[in-house]
């Protein structure tokens, strides 16, 4: 795959693609589990930015609509194809965990340091109230789903019968989740799109900037763009890697936990919460220090609704499929952990600007949940 890459500086992280042979001959060679999972968790991050590239390449031949549907797809598709793994292997917690852990690095880390990132070189930054509005309300309706089961089986299940229900009950609501996420889609990419790209549009026809994706930060200036037939090759191929490394990684995160001394919430949480958006992460922070807060807003905001609304039901369906009952029952400190927050997000950026202190109070909000995923253990 690096022969097929042409490396810029955008794409130096390609160079890591080297990691990927390097998992698979340790992992042939049994090699110790902590040496496994730290190779594996590097060469998951090119392998997850090739997936947002390819799509983004593919975009330029499909036009804007389809390209931002597509890049909605296959957005979170590392951390889809981990967690399935993990499920296939009865990680159930870990995974859990994993997804608490992508909306709050999101949502606090990666949002937090973009504004940091920013602040070293604009004293405000000003954006679209409406995008972030909406994300803040689905992300708000996504805790109302999870609380709802969570609730029901911490207080009212005591019955023999009462998994089923329990298991009905999150299939239910995973449905309602994933409708309320495709309207949601109806809703920004056609009804009321205006809403969404009057900023963006603004800034084009103000500064003459190409606009850069919200997913992988690669130029469309009309150079180096892939083909069709290499674009879905690279896609093909990325996420076949995935698959591969995330056996691998799914194998030795227990044996890696316990090397540590670390336990599986804060594992799931904090380290594989964000091995798979680690490449949209480096992404965001570098579009927020060239000024483009709005597209970086996009990718944290934005990626953490799409865990929360899309990323979970699908796995709710996944775990049907494959015979491992996959519920919305999360722990209650999970649940406080994302509905906390949900609302610090909303109450730093209700006013439509930024600064770098903002971002500061968002990281130290994420850093004091980490702490607390250790001692929870």
């Amino acid at each position: 795959m690096l022969r097929s890459v042409k490396l810029s500086k955008a794409s130096a992280i390609y160079f890591l693609l080297v990691f990927v042979p390097i998992a698979l001959a340790l992992e042939f060679a049994h090699a110790d589990h902590l040496l496994l999972f730290v190779v594996t968790a590097i060469a998951l991050i090119p392998l997850a930015k090739l997936i947002g590239d390819s799509t983004e390449h593919l975009s330029t031949h499909y036009g804007a609509t389809t390209g931002s549907l597509l890049n909605v797809t296959f957005g979170n598709a590392a951390e889809i194809i981990i967690a399935i793994v993990a499920i296939s292997a009865g990680l159930l917690d870990l995974v859990k965990a994993s997804i608490t852990g992508a909306i709050l690095g999101n949502i606090l880390l990666i949002f937090g340091l973009s504004i940091v990132a920013a602040g070293f070189k604009y004293k405000e930054q000003r954006f679209n109230r409406e995008n972030v509005g909406f994300q803040s309300s689905m992300l708000f309706i996504a805790v109302i789903g999870l609380a709802v089961p969570t609730i029901i089986a911490t207080t009212a299940l005591t019955g023999p019968g009462d998994q089923e229900n329990l298991q009905l009950l999150s299939d239910s609501l995973a449905f309602i989740l994933l409708a309320v996420y495709i309207l949601g889609i109806v809703f920004t990419f056609f009804t009321h799109k205006h809403l969404f790209v009057q900023r963006e549009a603004l800034e084009e026809a103000t500064t003459g900037e190409t606009k850069l994706s919200a997913d992988s930060g690669v130029d469309h200036s009309g150079h180096g763009h892939w083909s069709k037939k290499k674009s879905f090759i690279l896609l093909a191929a990325s996420m076949a890697g995935v698959i591969l490394v995330s056996e691998i990684l799914v194998g030795s995160v227990e044996q890696t936990g316990e090397d540590l001394g670390f336990g599986e919430l804060f594992v799931g949480a904090i380290i594989v919460g964000i091995v798979g958006n680690a490449a949209e992460h480096s992404s965001a922070i570098l579009l927020a220090r060239k000024g483009k807060i709005e597209l970086s807003i996009g990718i944290a905001a934005g990626s953490g609704t799409q865990i929360a609304l899309f990323v979970v039901p699908i796995l709710v369906f996944a775990g049907i499929a494959m015979g491992q009952p996959f519920t919305l029952v999360f722990t209650l400190f999970e649940l406080a952990m994302i509905l906390l927050g949900a609302i610090i997000l909303n109450l730093i950026v209700h006013d439509g600007k930024t600064n770098w202190f903002e971002g500061v109070m968002l990281t130290a909000v994420y850093i004091i949940m980490a702490i607390g995923f250790f001692f929870i253990n």
